[in-house]
């Protein structure tokens, strides 16, 4: 077996709750060394978020695994010294403070570079490092609102709805900001010289409102919510309640999987309303929410199972975490009797597994220094300094 993809890379994680956690939670799923740096007082907010065990929320335990835990006082001096010194021997800083909180300290990029020039620091935000919000305060109901997306979400003639998937959290603050790290790093592997990544939550939306753009430029204005391709205004794509008040997922966009699901529902009458909209559409729309109506959801679940029409089932989170493709995809993995979801990224030669759990507060701060070169006696004084 060859070494985990990211082994020889070391992560000082610096942010809290989401979404930092979970940008650093797939490097070190992938291998890498994560040292998640807390403070000495409360430390990860996310620790008391709900019902804690052992000093660990349920989330937390979900966003921290695999990774080792230190405590340590930035506002300290000698915290700030220490964080110089494990910097020396590391490939990434992230953190997500507001802007300017870090240089502050004393450790902002250019004086982080200064000690080791191949240092890939990102810095996660709601709004980025300038501009005229880069101060302000937010969360994913804000980010997304402001790209322009949280004003596409809902149904048709109805208010936004609030997404309960956070799309600026995990598309802006977690996938984007690996995706930078990740191409900073094979930048300074090559060149010896690391980069900055600013990445703003919003701007990460924004990139990604392609349909909404879309309409947009076709239609010369907004297209209104639930009418767009894929957001609710066509027949062939979009959710049908069934008798058992459970719903099915229709995605038959292609003509041969509409075609095929108009034969399999037994009414072929609609294969030549396809791609239709507003007034043409709401006709096929009712004819097949009645034909949906009439049978449970095992019961088309089965039946369409079988037709080549992508047509599929809307499960629970409990029912995901049992189904067989994603079980037969190793998706799903086991921590002290509970499920938790596995890496989604699946490498050759590389075994995916939850190798520790999440670090109780500064759990590993000893260790991490030792290996940072400090002796017995100078990690006691860092103690008895409230440093650590």
């Amino acid at each position: 077996m060859r070494p985990k993809p990211l082994h020889d890379i070391r992560v000082l994680d610096l942010t809290r709750l989401l979404p930092g956690p979970v940008a650093t939670l797939h490097l070190a799923d992938m291998g890498a060394d994560v040292i998640k740096i807390e403070d000495t007082g409360a430390g990860d907010y996310a620790r008391a978020m709900g019902r804690a065990r052992e000093g660990m929320s349920g989330i937390f335990r979900l966003l921290n695994r695999n990774k080792r835990g230190l405590r340590l006082d930035l506002k300290q001096p000698a915290g700030r010294d220490v964080f110089l010194r494990l910097t020396e021997d590391a490939d990434v800083i992230v953190e997500g403070f507001r802007p300017g909180v870090m240089s502050r300290l004393g450790l902002g990029y250019e004086s982080l570079a200064a000690i080791n020039p191949r240092i890939v620091y990102c810095s996660i935000s709601g709004y980025g490092q300038d501009g005229p919000y880069r101060e302000r305060a937010g969360h994913d109901i804000n980010y997304v609102g402001y790209a322009g997306v949280g004003d596409q979400i809902g149904a048709e003639g109805g208010e936004p709805v609030v997404p309960n998937f956070q799309i600026a959290d995990l598309l802006g603050g977690a996938l984007t900001p690996v995706m930078g790290m990740l191409a900073a790093l094979v930048d300074a592997k090559a060149s010896g010289k690391g980069r900055y990544v600013d990445v703003s939550m919003t701007d990460a939306t924004f990139a990604h409102a392609l349909w909404p753009l879309f309409g947009l430029l076709e239609e010369g204005r907004t297209p209104a919510r639930g009418t767009t391709r894929l957001s609710g205004g066509l027949p062939c794509y979009g959710h049908y309640a069934t008798s058992d008040a459970r719903h099915m997922a229709v995605g038959a966009l292609e003509p041969k999987f509409w075609q095929a699901l108009c034969e399999a529902l037994g009414c072929p009458e609609l294969k030549d309303e396809h791609l239709v909209y507003g007034s043409r559409a709401a006709p096929v729309k009712a004819r097949l929410a009645a034909i949906f109506a009439s049978h449970t959801q095992q019961y088309w679940a089965e039946r369409l199972a079988k037709v080549d029409c992508c047509v599929t089932p809307v499960l629970t989170i409990e029912e995901s975490l049992e189904n067989e493709q994603l079980r037969a995809r190793a998706m799903v993995v086991e921590e002290n009797g509970s499920p938790r979801l596995a890496l989604p990224v699946k490498f050759s030669e590389f075994e995916f597994a939850i190798e520790r759990p999440a670090p109780r507060p500064g759990e590993h701060s000893e260790e991490i220094l030792r290996t940072a070169g400090y002796g017995a006696d100078e990690i006691a004084a860092l103690r008895s300094q409230k440093v650590i």
